[in-house]
């Protein structure tokens, strides 16, 4: 036989037993905290056209795309994001609503990266996007319902880091930079690399006013406070805006009384280009990534023929679940399972049984013993799972035993 058979491919892995019970209780969860703010399901293909996660679009670099052709000819992808597909949907069914939409999913993104990062390629993802509402109150709405969606799962130790793009794109504009500039300037404040900033603020010779600026933003993070902080920073009206819708959204997280989890970084920059105004990421300790990923996309729509402003925000299910066992937060599986096993025999006698336990709301396995094995061996099997335990003999009318 051929061992190798047996392994899963480089980034990705099986999940099975208590570890994907687990799994279906914290979807559970969060779902039911995305129906209670009144988001509706939504299903979409887990490969699409090429050009939906394209360049042009924003979204994940062409190198870290599984791509692959139909019968025709055309480059498909498996999604490495949910957003684009969000849009897509809501530009191709939703043309002429003009009121909000509100769409919750769940399923798995794949994205080809090196196994050296640490990640996996294939991870499961639970999102909820906000279509069709382009005020500060939705933003609100959307970070308040993430902190509600943590809480759910029993996590109390995390934080949410708000920033806003556009303040970083109000300073480009003005200090009147090329995009190749823009993009790299944009890797190395998200990098906290203020040695790369300086070296590029030389190469371009910009004024000493938006120099500073560049150099202070990888240092503007922290309460509210910084807020402040960051409008005596700039001049320019795009950049001033940013900073006062933050103020408006921190006002309205303290009236859904979330504040306590949420603290500022301007310096925090997505790489998907396609985040237009907030964005927001939510950490906690036991994992070195992200397990919350959201932003305002305005104009991410616009690309698939539907104007409308829109917010949204992903729960990465995997570093959820790492970070939930980093602090030995365990969630509670409901349930009882037992296991029923018959002699052949008997057969018809432990159907009934095994019926009438299902129908009382228990799992029951149903097993026909194996000469080589004694009602002990099954009974420590039943112990080793927690489960309850009834064997039917040719001669008896049952067993009680285990949990």
């Amino acid at each position: 036989m051929n061992r190798n058979l047996l392994h899963t491919p480089e980034g990705v892995r099986d999940i099975y037993g208590g570890e994907f019970a687990g799994k279906l209780k914290l979807e559970e969860l969060i779902h039911g905290k995305f129906k209670s703010f009144g988001y509706q399901d939504i299903q979409t293909p887990s490969f699409e056209f090429f050009d939906v996660f394209s360049r042009e679009i924003g979204t994940t670099p062409s190198k870290e795309l599984y791509k692959f052709f139909d019968k025709e000819g055309n480059t498909l992808v498996l999604r490495p994001d949910f957003t684009p597909s969000m849009a897509r949907c809501a530009a191709k069914y939703f043309m002429e609503e003009t009121f909000p939409i509100r769409f919750c999913y769940s399923g798995n993104t794949f994205t080809n990266i090196s196994s050296l990062q640490g990640k996996l390629c294939e991870v499961t993802q639970m999102g909820a996007e906000l279509i069709g509402d382009g005020s500060v109150e939705a933003d609100a709405e959307m970070i308040a319902m993430l902190i509600e969606c943590l809480k759910s799962t029993g996590l109390q130790q995390f934080q949410v880091t708000v920033g806003q793009a556009d303040y970083f794109r109000g300073l480009c504009e003005a200090a009147g930079l090329p995009e190749e500039t823009e993009l790299a300037l944009r890797e190395n404040v998200s990098g906290k690399n203020i040695f790369g900033v300086e070296d590029l603020l030389k190469e371009q010779h910009i004024e000493e006013e938006y120099r500073e600026a560049f150099l202070r933003i990888t240092e503007l993070f922290g309460t509210a406070e910084v807020l402040d902080k960051a409008e005596a920073l700039v001049s320019n009206a795009r950049s001033m805006r940013a900073v006062e819708r933050l103020k408006q959204l921190y006002e309205l997280l303290t009236v859904y009384g979330v504040q306590r989890y949420v603290s500022f970084d301007f310096g925090m920059l997505s790489k998907y280009h396609y985040y237009t105004g907030v964005t927001f990421r939510a950490y906690t300790y036991g994992v070195g990534d992200a397990i919350v990923k959201g932003g305002r996309y305005d104009n991410l729509l616009g690309t698939f023929g539907k104007d409308a402003p829109a917010v949204g925000f992903v729960v990465v299910l995997d570093d959820l679940m790492t970070a939930m066992a980093s602090q030995k937060i365990a969630l509670s599986v409901e349930g009882k399972h037992a296991i029923v096993v018959y002699e052949k025999a008997a057969f018809e006698k432990a159907l009934l049984r095994a019926n009438e336990l299902r129908g009382s709301g228990v799992c029951v396995e149903l097993i026909q013993s194996d000469e080589g094995k004694t009602e002990k061996d099954y009974r420590k099997l039943a112990e080793r799972r927690g489960y309850l335990l009834e064997y039917f003999g040719v001669d008896d009318g049952g067993t009680l035993a285990g949990r």
